[in-house]
């Protein structure tokens, strides 16, 4: 609900009605208003509206930081360096 209501202000603030909206994203109005209120919306129709709206940054906004990548092997090795992690212990014969 908070994507469309964000999409219905910046049509209002962009003083374009529905009907503008759609025609220059090249979607129907019900497409639009189902987008807006957030029942039923897809993806092509977003992104269609987001760049009628000259908007595409505020879409890049929305996809959450990447995580820092960690490999496995890289932390192995770091681990064998320093001289942490898991060791096999052999008990000694006596």
């Amino acid at each position: 609900m908070e994507l469309g209501a964000s999409i219905r202000l910046r049509r209002i603030q962009a003083e374009m009605t529905q009907e503008d909206l759609a025609r220059l994203a090249g979607i129907s109005g019900g497409a639009l208003k189902h987008l807006e209120t957030g029942s039923g919306a897809n993806l092509a129709s977003l992104v269609k509206v987001v760049r009628a709206l000259g908007c595409e940054d505020w879409l890049a906004s929305l996809t959450p930081p990447p995580s820092p990548a960690v490999s496995p092997l890289q932390l192995l090795r770091e681990q064998q360096r320093t001289g942490h992690g898991r060791r096999r212990v052999r008990k000694q014969r006596i």
